[in-house]
């Protein structure tokens, strides 16, 4: 086992139940996850391929598939072999796994059933309890059940299909043919909800104050009397992160805050007033230059990104060459990066490789510590609140890892990185004063690698573009362009027209992802 599976299975111990979603490869499966989490119930999310045990396992729900069951190559599993030890919910494609393999028939539908639908409760359950009468289900299938298996009993239909939710008769077995987990699932929350209470009996008591406790535990007796250095970057996940270790073990951590000459302006010293203010051990490391040289001549943005990474990589290893007898490297690893390291078609395929720990040299040979392996970005902002993080630091916009050199066109140097930052605050500034900066995901200006000709008074100029961004997002996988008002645009482009010098017009980005990116580059 290595390190990352050691701190993964030993912060895992420390939860008294669970429910384990089995991926399927669904798009929908992060969001079985974040209702159970909303729930106060812990879940897992795992391929349908992995072994595992039963241990404090309360229930299993089996995921959506783009697969049909009735290919070859259909992923597969044995329903039976856990229940009805351990209850069962399968949903979409596992509702129609579970209806073939206990001897039901499915077949390709007479025509492919996608979007809203009427759900109609033909008997009373424990998994619709409650639920109104023809509620609004979202269904995305193209095969569907025509037959159910002896020994199980219908609880409802829709218009177009017979058997949209069905059960086991005398078993926690069920299964959904729509998809609870969305948005257009009217009721779907409360039919999860009503599988982790009414059938796997959990107590709703997974809570950030309770992942504190159990984690802080867990990383007290892990760590021992070992040292932890750790890389903060100022942003929500190594803060959050940084402080969990901190409370387990004190000035046992050492983190490091580098100035790598492309961050925000102020941010440095304001990062290093905050992360004193709430306790942590770090020390703050000017490398400016350092970084400044090894982007001289650089115009590719992998390039950059990968001069960056050398460089963060050179200052990080010779400020932990100063420190004696470190075992250990912290680290902000949150559960999507994990999940997307993870293909629900074999360990030997990766999707994205963990952002936190790419690039550490081979010679740095330490265990990780990852005490955020296990939760979503909004889940990490709960507990920062719950370890008393200021709301500044816990409600910042996300911030690009090799930061404002690739909002920054072309070459980076000191005095572009100046008139970016100068910028950037006063837009970032204007968006709080306006109360508009918790209304978007993110917000950032790029400076263009163009100058074109303006007039101010009676001279002429030749200055640099810079381009707005803003969009609005639930986790960035895809985003939409901010409608921004054009009074406030205005007022923002006059603002750093003014006060810029250097810089003599502005433009706002209306590019949604996809098809562009967040980020230019």
């Amino acid at each position: 086992m290595d390190s990352q599976q050691l701190c993964f299975s030993y912060l895992r111990s420390a939860m008294t139940e669970k429910i384990l979603i089995l991926d399927f490869g669904s798009q929908y499966t992060q969001l079985i996850a974040r209702t159970v989490r909303e729930a106060n119930v812990f879940c897992e999310i795992v391929p349908y391929h992995t072994a595992f045990d039963t241990e404090n396992l309360k229930g299993i729900i089996l995921s959506g598939s783009p697969f049909s069951v009735n290919e070859p190559q259909a992923p597969n599993i044995d329903i039976a072999a856990w229940n009805p030890a351990v209850p069962v919910l399968g949903i979409c494609y596992g509702a129609q796994l579970t209806a073939k393999l206990f001897g039901g028939r499915v077949e390709k539908s007479d025509k492919r059933e996608y979007g809203r639908a009427q759900l109609d409760i033909v008997k009373e359950n424990a998994l619709l309890e409650q639920v109104a009468a023809c509620s609004q289900v979202w269904m995305s299938h193209s095969d569907t059940i025509k037959e159910l298996p002896q020994g199980f009993e219908l609880l409802g239909t829709t218009e177009s299909i017979p058997v949209a939710a069905f059960q086991a008769t005398g078993r926690p077995l069920y299964g959904l043919q729509f998809h609870p987990e969305v948005y257009h699932s009217i009721e779907g929350k409360k039919i999860i909800k009503n599988f982790l209470v009414n059938i796997c009996g959990c107590s709703l008591d997974w809570t950030p104050a309770h992942f504190i406790t159990d984690t802080v535990e867990s990383l007290r007796k892990r760590i021992g009397k070992r040292k932890v250095i750790m890389a903060l970057s100022g942003g929500v996940d190594s803060t959050v992160a940084a402080t969990l270790i901190n409370r387990a073990v004190g000035e046992q951590l050492v983190g490091i805050f580098i100035d790598n000459g492309l961050l925000r302006k102020g941010e440095f010293e304001q990062v290093l007033d905050t992360y004193e203010r709430i306790g942590l051990h770090v020390r703050g490391i000017d490398a400016k230059d350092l970084f400044y040289n090894a982007l001289k001549h650089q115009t590719d943005p992998e390039a950059k990104r990968k001069a960056i990474g050398r460089s963060f990589i050179e200052v990080f290893q010779e400020e932990a060459d100063k420190i004696t007898d470190i075992e250990l490297l912290g680290q902000g690893t949150i559960y999507p990066d994990v999940i997307e390291s993870t293909s629900v078609h074999g360990p030997s395929v990766t999707i994205k490789s963990h952002h936190n720990v790419g690039g550490l040299p081979e010679t740095m040979k330490m265990e990780l510590v990852e005490p955020l392996r296990l939760l979503f970005k909004d889940e990490v902002r709960r507990v920062g609140r719950e370890l008393g993080i200021p709301d500044e630091l816990l409600e910042r916009h996300p911030f690009p890892g090799p930061g404002l050199a690739i909002r920054i066109l072309g070459e980076v140097d000191a005095e572009k990185v100046r008139l970016l930052q100068q910028a950037d605050y006063l837009y970032i500034q204007a968006l709080k004063d306006q109360q508009l900066y918790a209304t978007v995901w993110q917000a950032g200006a790029i400076l263009l690698p163009v100058k074109s000709v303006g007039v101010m008074g009676d001279e002429r100029t030749y200055e640099f573009t810079v381009a707005l961004r803003a969009v609005t997002s639930v986790d960035g996988m895809t985003a939409d362009w901010a409608r921004l008002s054009y009074e406030f645009l205005a007022g923002v482009s006059n603002l750093i027209i003014n006060n810029v010098k250097g810089i003599n017009r502005v433009v706002y980005d209306i590019s949604s992802k996809p098809p562009a990116t967040i980020e230019w580059e």
